[in-house]
């Protein structure tokens, strides 16, 4: 059973020849437009492939149903974050102010949930349907060890376990609250982005004490 679901969100074929990764490209791009104005019960093969402008036919010949294509999706989106989470990794973390540095961080991770279009219904979908949920625990677990190294190199010298706790703490906290940025507007998410950073530079110096 778990082949046959591997199976079925593969890829019909990875995309080799320059007009395939457009198109595939293109696929994604028309999927996240429609989780947008749709939401995931009311997406289908049958709107995709007509918002891409190719038979369903032809979209089967990159894609075997709706799900590989949320995969898909879901995949591009943790790749931007883990580019993200290697770009924080880079910085002199050591040598930082704390408050710029969290700052930094938040506004580098968040620029990726604004990034994805209709990032709250993907996020949905990857925790609530059975085929996409390992890239919710995937997610999870990649954002809790990269700020569990964070925090140790910023100085919060704690048991690996502790340090694991505190990115857990970091991930519900900044994932919940971003998802909740994206979707509003002008100073109102100015404000909560605010409030966000203001909890989290409190809770940081607690634990750099």
């Amino acid at each position: 059973m778990e082949n046959r679901k591997v199976q079925d969100l593969a890829p019909r074929s990875a995309p080799v020849q320059g007009r395939s990764r457009e198109r595939t490209r293109l696929i994604l791009d028309v999927t996240s437009e429609l989780l947008e104005k749709v939401g995931f019960d009311d997406l289908t093969t049958v709107l995709i492939a007509k918002g891409v402008g190719i038979s369903v036919g032809s979209l089967y010949h990159y894609y075997p149903n709706k799900h590989a294509i949320l995969h898909a999706l879901g995949l591009r989106w943790l790749e931007e974050i883990e580019q993200a989470l290697g770009t924080i990794a880079g910085w002199s973390v050591e040598s930082m102010d704390s408050d710029e540095l969290l700052d930094k961080m938040l506004t580098t991770h968040l620029a990726v949930y604004r990034k994805q279009r209709a990032v709250l219904t993907l996020v949905q979908a990857m925790f609530a349907v059975p085929e996409l949920r390992e890239l919710d625990t995937r997610h999870d677990d990649m954002v809790i060890g990269h700020m569990a190294e964070i925090f140790r190199r910023m100085g919060i010298q704690r048991h690996p376990k502790e340090r694991e706790r505190l990115g857990r703490f970091y991930l519900e906290m900044t994932h919940a609250a971003f998802l909740v940025i994206v979707n509003q507007n002008g100073q109102r998410a100015r404000r909560t982005l605010d409030d966000l950073r203001m909890v989290m530079s409190t809770w940081l110096q607690h634990h750099l004490q």
